[in-house]
C-alpha cells in the first residue's frame, strides 16, 4: 500500500490540495516539518501568526493554559474598558439574540486580548475548549494561546478568520473563529469582537456578521469619545445615514479633522499624519462655519467634497459633557408641573415668566410695562398661531416655548380668564 503526499491510501499522487482541510494539512507539513513557506495554501495573516508563534511556543502539542487573570487584574481590566463595554452593550445583546439558535460564542476582548465579555449562556458539553476559554478574564492573546482570530486581530489590527487546523496548537484544531477590530478616536485598537464555534462550522458568513457589529460598536465609541467635536455623518446616499455604512468624521474646534471612521476614510481619503494638513477646507472643500450651520438642519443636506464627490451630510455639535446642542435654545430654567399641584401664586409667577420668555424669544422690541405684559403676550401668540394656520406645534417652535405653555394659554382664554390664578 502506498500513500500519496496528502496521506491518502492507494490514491494517485496529487500535486495540489483539493479541499480546505487538505490545503491546511499540506501547509502545516511544509511549514513545520520541511521549513518551506507554504505560500497560497493559507492566508498571509495565519502564516505570519505561525511565524510569530514559532518563536514563542516550541511545542505545538502542549496543553494550552486557559486560567483567568487574578481578580484584582480582572477588576482593573473591566474598569479600564468600562466605556467600551457601555457602548457595546446594545450591539452585543442584539448579536447574541441573533445567534441564540446556534452554538456560537460572542467574545469581546480588550486591546491586550483579555476577555471582557462573553455570551452569558455557558458552552455545551460537546465544546470542552470553549467551556474553558469563553470566560471573562481569560487571556486569549497570541502569546498565550497561539494562532486564533482574536489573537491575530490584537496583534495586527486587521480582521481575519481562522479555521480548524490553521490554529497553531493542536488542541484548537476543532475551533473556527472570525474577529474584527474596534478602534478609538486616536486610531488605536480599543478591543476585538470575535465569533467562535467548536466541533462544527458556522453555517453562515461569520466574517461579514462580526465586521458589521464591530463597525457599529466602533462608530458608537468614536461618538462617545468626541466630547467637543462637530460630528459629521455623510454618505453618497442619504438612506445609508444611520447605518454601519455611514461615514463619520470628528471636526475639532480649530477646523481640523480629528478622526475618521473606516467608511469616512474611504470617501475622503486617509488622514495625513500631520495635524496642520487635516484642515476641513482642504479635505472637505468647506470651512468650519458652513459645516456648523448644517448642525441646525434636521434633514440630511447635499454637499460636494473637495474631490468633487457629492454626498449627503448631517452635522451634530456636542459639548464637553456630551450634550447635543443642535436644538439648544437659551431659555430661563423652569420646572413644569401640572396646574392642580401648584398654588395660585406659583401659577402666576410661572405664567409671568413664560410670558416674558415668549416675548424675548420672538425678537420683540423692548419689554413693555408689567400692566400690559399679558396683552402683548396674547397678541403675539395669536398672530403666531394665525401665521401657522393654527398649528400649535409650529407656533411653539417659533416662539421657542413648549406646546404645554400654549395649550394652557388657550384653555385659559377659552374659559374667559386672563388671570393665571383663575385658569
Amino acid at each position: 500500500m502506498t500513500l500519496d503526499r496528502l496521506g491518502t491510501a492507494n490514491a494517485p499522487r496529487q500535486l495540489f490540495a483539493t479541499t480546505p482541510a487538505q490545503r491546511v494539512a499540506l501547509a502545516r507539513q511544509q511549514f513545520f516539518e520541511e521549513g518551506v513557506r507554504p505560500s497560497g495554501l493559507v492566508g498571509e495573516a495565519v502564516l505570519q501568526s505561525w511565524m510569530r508563534c514559532s518563536r514563542t511556543h516550541s511545542d505545538r502539542q502542549r496543553i494550552v493554559p486557559f486560567d483567568p487573570v487574578t481578580p484584582s487584574r480582572l477588576h482593573a481590566t473591566l474598569a479600564r474598558n468600562r466605556e467600551l463595554l457601555e457602548v457595546a452593550r446594545q450591539e452585543l445583546a442584539s448579536m447574541e439574540h441573533s445567534l441564540a439558535g446556534t452554538d456560537c460564542r460572542v467574545i469581546l476582548t480588550d486591546r491586550d486580548g483579555v476577555v471582557v465579555h462573553v455570551t452569558h449562556e455557558p458552552a455545551p458539553a460537546h465544546q470542552p475548549v470553549l467551556r474553558k476559554t469563553a470566560r471573562v478574564g481569560v487571556n486569549i492573546s497570541e502569546r498565550v494561546v497561539g494562532t486564533t482570530a482574536p489573537g491575530i486581530v490584537a496583534s495586527t489590527g486587521l480582521a481575519c478568520t481562522v479555521d480548524g487546523a490553521e490554529h497553531y496548537f493542536d488542541v484548537l484544531r476543532e475551533m473556527q473563529c472570525a474577529a474584527a477590530p474596534i478602534r478609538d478616536v486616536d486610531g488605536r485598537l480599543a478591543g476585538v469582537l470575535d465569533l467562535t464555534v467548536e466541533a462544527q462550522r458556522f453555517g453562515f458568513d461569520a466574517a461579514s456578521m462580526v465586521a458589521v457589529y464591530a463597525t457599529t460598536i466602533e462608530n458608537r465609541l468614536l461618538q462617545a469619545q468626541s466630547r467637543e467635536h462637530l460630528i459629521l455623518r455623510f454618505q453618497a446616499s442619504p438612506t445609508l445615514l444611520g447605518t454601519p455604512l455611514e461615514g463619520l468624521a470628528g471636526i475639532a474646534a480649530d477646523g481640523t479633522i480629528a478622526w475618521l471612521n473606516g467608511a469616512g476614510a474611504r470617501l475622503i481619503g486617509h488622514l495625513p499624519e500631520h495635524a496642520d494638513e487635516r484642515g476641513v477646507e482642504c479635505l472637505l472643500g468647506h470651512d468650519l462655519a458652513s459645516l456648523l450651520r448644517l448642525g441646525r438642519r434636521e434633514s440630511a443636506q447635499p454637499l460636494r467634497l473637495a474631490s468633487g464627490l457629492g454626498v449627503w451630510v448631517q452635522a451634530q455639535l456636542q459639548g464637553a459633557n456630551g450634550i447635543d446642542f443642535r436644538h439648544a435654545v437659551a431659555l430661563p430654567q423652569r420646572v413644569e408641573v401640572p396646574a392642580p399641584a401648584q398654588e395660585p401664586v406659583q401659577q402666576m409667577q410661572q405664567m409671568q415668566q413664560e410670558d416674558a420668555t415668549v416675548l424675548q424669544s420672538a425678537d420683540a422690541p423692548a419689554m413693555p410695562q408689567a400692566g400690559t405684559l399679558r396683552e402683548h403676550s396674547r397678541k403675539l401668540i395669536e398672530e403666531t398661531l394665525a401665521a401657522h394656520g393654527g398649528n400649535v406645534s409650529q407656533a411653539a417652535r417659533q416662539l421657542r416655548v413648549s406646546r404645554g405653555t400654549l395649550y394652557r394659554r388657550l384653555r385659559s382664554w377659552e374659559q374667559g380668564s386672563d388671570e393665571p390664578g383663575d385658569a
